[in-house]
């Protein structure tokens, strides 16, 4: 995907996730997204801090974005994958997953382009 075709670029918040309520989510901050123009990110959800390294495409004809993550989770080094797609309405949803550990779908909203 060229960089001018990437929709996902920018910072998302974390409206949700199922794994957890809306005052877990944003524990520690604001619980979002980012996705770089070169292909890396970071998130921050909970007590969880990771740096991410993205793979874009499509799958039935909607936008996808795949990624492998590592950061921390508290003080302890941790590490994951996880993958989004932008809905109709322009909001993301996704999975996101830590390694021998627990995983949560996400909604997110764009903050900015």
């Amino acid at each position: 995907m060229k960089e001018s075709e990437n929709l996902f670029e920018g910072e998302w918040q974390i409206t949700e996730m199922a794994k957890w309520d809306h005052k877990a989510i944003n524990l520690v901050s604001q619980a979002n997204i980012i996705f770089d123009d070169d292909e890396m990110g970071s998130l921050l959800y909970v007590a969880v801090r990771g740096f991410m390294d993205c793979r874009y495409s499509q799958r039935n004809g909607r936008p996808l974005v795949e990624f492998s993550w590592q950061g921390r989770d508290e003080r302890d080094e941790t590490c994951g994958r996880g993958w989004a797609s932008i809905e109709e309405d322009g909001s993301m949803s996704g999975h996101i997953y830590i390694h021998c550990g627990e995983d949560s779908s996400f909604g997110a909203v764009c903050l900015a382009h």
